[in-house]
């Protein structure tokens, strides 16, 4: 093959410095190089010219330079960028082109961004881009968002490292960056906002996060950061602590054939703490600030557990009385009061030693200057803490992402595979209550607690003080926190699998689920001149493995394989002398559990000089979690299950058919008011009357039997007030979307963005409590012609069901963002964004008593000013953040607060700053900042931490630094 060899130095047009570590490609093909640390280059390409090489570096304007047959040296200067969206991105349209002509909107952080970000990493810095919302769930465990519908454990935004998916199989969401990439690795984030399923199937319905790791042949060298700091929190129960990072990275090009990369990264830290102990009980005249221990029998603390379980007093002395454990006089003492056990509070229960160890290795092989090969492992390890129907503490959590590539310029075949362990992972809340079990049951502790109040009243204690005393007692031998019989029985429940069995409570979460994913995709513009279209596809495998605990079984005792497979074809054509482009672009998606899904999106860009109109349609969709599929797991309050066909015929739901719980409830209610009807009385006197004179009623017990009967009747009169649930077909969420946006350069210093977006979303996924007969008889019907069906239900024969199920409403959002970044002299830029968010229908929804989880503010807004060189080598960046207050409605809120939007998030806003230094002889920065710097502590959603302020000292080494 002919071989062309070009050399060169290259050097800043501005100060004549020779660059180190800037790109050379050619253009079309894999083959490139760097230039070494005198700014020296060497190329040798397999082809005669003529040829293009594209030099590049961030900060810097890229340059092309056409290679004639006479040229074999060629030196270049590089300009300095001074005009802001320079940026080129690939997410939008899977292609490359300027972020300012993408078609939808689209962020992006490269390397000086990511490096100058007044935050202590990256992933705290995405909270600075236009309409992102973040939920803290601890220091490393952070979930983003866009556009609405913010939750911890995000299943509705899709993470990407490297191509790969990085969500956790059996939980279907990314967890945030504890396992992601390390820092020193990270060449670009792209965020793109709102619905994505166009190109990226599934689950984007909410924005896709691409982060793009950095190629060993592109970024060589040995580069090393250590970081170290104060997290300090006025409530933590250790006000101030450090913590402590360290990573390192080392690639190599061998030769112009083959490099490598390897990486390590290790995080400690004592995480933020949960501790908001407000009352969510709501009862006995409590209220969310007023309720304390000491004042709500029933007290049910947001960060205290195993207090969620209350009873009824007078119900456990009734139950007392008939077993003879209590005087039927002492009735009268018990008033109509509910009361809770003892909980523990979030810090004593959950590890809260936090860490992070992620290694990654990569081999590049070039098999010629048109293909590229690549094998690559991610691992990752970590402890920390994640909310979802519970607090988790996900201790020794760990991924693997194992990736084959065959790469060219135009295509790209990739294979991966996610291996998820939950290693020693617990649910908080569930061990609290095993705890509490192991020492004392429940049967034991509610009886202790009533004769000790009863007792305390007749000994002439008032109310209040007479609860204090019988918790006292009944809280005899408890077990401490910090003491070997509290430890040895933490260690005991967290060692057996959720739910538990005969030996006890279980709290651990076991999974080790897997995923494996096949993708490829061709973009034929050297092919057809006339427009450009890609076309792609893949197919997934999810391998449910929870040993049994938490997913459903097949026949043959196995868990759920679940398929499934998607294409695409995009095609953009530039018309009216290229000053308008028209891209469209269709998808098919098909999971074996449902129907096929089809995601259109057209898109058009109008350009005149560095002025972007655009305009597009765009869908998006999310398949139902591997949870809401098959998940099979009996808690105390319900039996979970899945919302696929194979559980109504399971649990026969369709011949033995559930009720929602509101209307048994209801159900109950006329009950109870018929049995009060003087009509139905006597009817059930004369009924006793006759039974007695024909003997069939002992006269001594006629009058538990008069009771008795009036149920009877009163049930059977109001059967026709029960309505089956109608079991309807689980089908994925859906979202249409419509977006107008504008972005443009002004004067070559000002650069804005803007949008606005509506959307509609259909099948919404919520969850139906069902309450069905459990002697499978059914609620109504011909067998309950007595009413002994319908009583049985309502006093405790019955099952109870939680499962996934869609809602019938259309729920419709809007909002818009707006960005100014402007340069001033000498530097300088300010700049800032403002967004908005907010359901346009909340009223119509408010009235089917639909809590759509919307968990997001109508307004916030950031404000930054920075300067990369205020003078020699000394930089700094500020940024100031504000968010309103919303409400937070979730699973792990209680339905009392939910229902009443009394779980508000307040409006918080945060003050972050850096300084950073380059110390030139030592090819280091010096990075000085801190976070949250004068505000007080925040929380993002209900039950997540605390987060204080964060002070930070980083030095960074970097073989190529310039």
């Amino acid at each position: 093959m002919a071989q062309t060899t070009i050399t060169g130095v290259i050097t800043d047009a501005d100060t004549e410095e020779t660059l180190v570590g800037v790109n050379i490609l050619v253009k079309g093909k894999v083959v490139g190089t760097i230039s070494d640390l005198a700014g020296k280059y060497t190329l040798e390409v397999h082809q005669e010219p003529p040829l293009t090489l594209v030099f590049s570096m961030v900060g810097y304007d890229s340059q092309e330079v056409e290679i004639t047959g006479t040229q074999s040296t060629v030196n270049i200067q590089l300009q300095e960028t001074t005009i802001l969206g320079q940026e080129v991105v690939v997410s939008a349209s899977r292609m490359e082109e300027s972020v300012l002509q993408s078609p939808v909107s689209v962020e992006k952080m490269d390397i000086i961004a990511i490096r100058d970000a007044p935050q202590a990493s990256f992933y705290d810095a995405l909270n600075n881009m236009k309409g992102v919302e973040m939920s803290t769930q601890s220091l490393t465990f952070k979930s983003f968002n866009t556009r609405g519908f913010n939750a911890n454990g995000n299943v509705r935004t899709v993470q990407l490292i490297d191509g790969m998916d990085n969500q956790a199989p059996g939980l279907n969401f990314s967890v945030g960056n504890i396992v992601g990439i390390s820092e020193l690795d990270l060449e670009s984030v792209e965020l793109l906002p709102g619905a994505s399923s166009a190109l990226y199937g599934p689950n984007a319905i909410n924005g896709i996060l691409l982060m793009n790791s950095k190629s060993p042949f592109l970024y060589q060298g040995l580069s090393a950061n250590v970081k170290t700091g104060i997290m300090a929190e006025d409530e933590r129960s250790k006000a101030a602590t450090g913590f402590y990072s360290f990573s390192a990275r080392y690639a190599k090009a061998i030769s112009d054939k083959f490099a490598f990369k390897v990486n390590f990264e290790y995080l400690t830290a004592d995480d933020w703490q949960a501790n908001d102990f407000r009352d969510q009980s709501l009862l006995n005249g409590s209220t969310i600030e007023s309720g304390t221990p000491l004042n709500n029998p029933a007290y049910n603390g947001v960060n205290i557990y195993g207090d969620e379980t209350n009873v009824n007093m007078q119900s456990v002395a009734q139950s007392m009385v008939d077993a003879g454990f209590l005087p039927s006089a002492a009735l009268q003492l018990i008033p109509n009061t509910a009361v809770s056990r003892t909980g523990y509070m979030e810090r004593d229960l959950a590890d809260y030693g936090t860490k992070s160890i992620k290694m990654n290795a990569a081999l590049h092989y070039r098999i010629n200057d048109r293909v590229e090969a690549v094998l690559q492992g991610n691992l990752g390890f970590g402890t920390s803490v994640y909310t979802g129907a519970d607090r988790y503490s996900l201790k020794n959590f760990n991924i693997g992402q194992y990736k084959a590539e065959l790469r060219g310029s135009n295509w790209y075949l990739r294979a991966y595979t996610t291996q998820e362990r939950s290693g020693d992972a617990y649910a908080v809340g569930t061990a609290a209550q095993g705890i509490n079990e192991a020492w004392k049951a429940s049967t034991q502790w509610f009886p202790e607690y009533v004769g000790a109040y009863a007792q305390a009243i007749q000994g002439g204690l008032p109310a209040d003080q007479a609860h204090l005393a019988a918790r006292a007692f009944a809280d005899q031998g408890r077990y401490m926190p910090g003491t070997s019989e509290f430890n040895n029985a933490l260690a005991d429940v967290t060692s057996r699998p959720i739910p538990g069995d005969q030996n006890g409570v279980g709290a651990q979460f076991v999974d080790s689920s897997n995923l494996y994913h096949f993708e490829g995709s061709y973009n034929f513009s050297e092919q057809i001149e006339f427009a450009e279209f890609v076309v792609g596809a893949n197919y997934r495998i999810y391998d449910l493995n929870s040993n049994g605990t938490i997913f459903a079984l097949d026949e043959n005792g196995d868990e759920f394989k679940i398929n499934e497979y998607g294409g695409y074809i995009q095609g953009s054509k530039k018309l009216f002398n290229d000053h308008f482009k028209l891209t469209a672009s269709a998808r098919y998606d098909k999971n074996e559990n449902f129907a096929g899904q089809w995601s259109p999106r057209v898109s058009g860009v109008y350009t005149i000089g560095n002025h972007n109109f655009r305009a597009s349609y765009q869908t998006g969709f999310r398949i139902p979690t591997n949870q809401d599929q098959y998940i099979d797991l009996n808690t105390p309050q319900a039996r979970l299950i899945g919302g696929l066909p194979l559980f109504a015929d399971r649990y026969n739901l369709n011949a033995n058919p559930g009720y929602t719980l509101a209307n048994v409830t209801n159900y109950g209610g006329a009950v109870q008011q018929s049995a009060q009807d003087p009509a139905i009385q006597s009817q059930a006197q004369q009924i006793v009357a006759d039974g007695i004179s024909q003997g069939l009623i002992d006269p001594a017990n006629a009058q538990a039997a008069v009771i008795q009967i009036i149920g009877l009747l009163a049930a059977e009169a109001n059967v026709g007030l029960l309505q089956p649930y109608d079991i309807k077909e689980f089908k994925p969420e859906r979202v249409k979307s419509f977006e107008v946006g504008y972005k443009g350069i002004w004067g070559n210093k000002l650069l804005v963005d803007a949008y606005a977006y509506f959307n509609r979303f259909e099948n919404f996924n919520g969850n139906q409590v069902l309450v069905q007969d459990a002697t499978d008889a059914g609620l109504a019907g011909p067998n309950a012609m007595t009413g002994l069906n319908l009583i049985g239900a309502i006093a405790g024969a019955r099952n109870i069901y939680s499962t996934p199920v869609n809602r019938t409403e259309t729920i419709k959002s809007w909002g818009w963002a707006a960005s100014l970044d402007y340069k001033l002299p000498k530097g300088y830029t300010i700049g800032g964004n403002v967004s908005y968010n907010t359901l346009s229908n909340l009223d119509e929804l408010v009235e089917t008593g639909f809590q759509p989880s919307f968990n997001t503010p109508d307004y916030r807004y950031v404000i930054n000013f920075a300067n990369r060189e205020v003078v020699e080598n000394l930089g700094f960046a500020l940024a100031y953040r504000w968010q309103g207050e919303f409400a937070w409605q979730s699973s792990f809120v209680s339905p009392a607060v939910s229902t009443q939007q009394l779980s508000v998030m307040p409006a918080f806003g945060t003050f972050d700053a850096q300084a950073s230094y380059k110390l030139k002889s030592i090819k280091s920065i010096l990075k000085v900042g801190a976070s949250n710097l004068f505000s007080k502590g925040y929380r993002q959603a209900w039950g997540n931490p605390t987060v204080g302020t964060m002070y930070f000292v980083s030095l960074t080494f970097d073989e190529f630094l310039n």
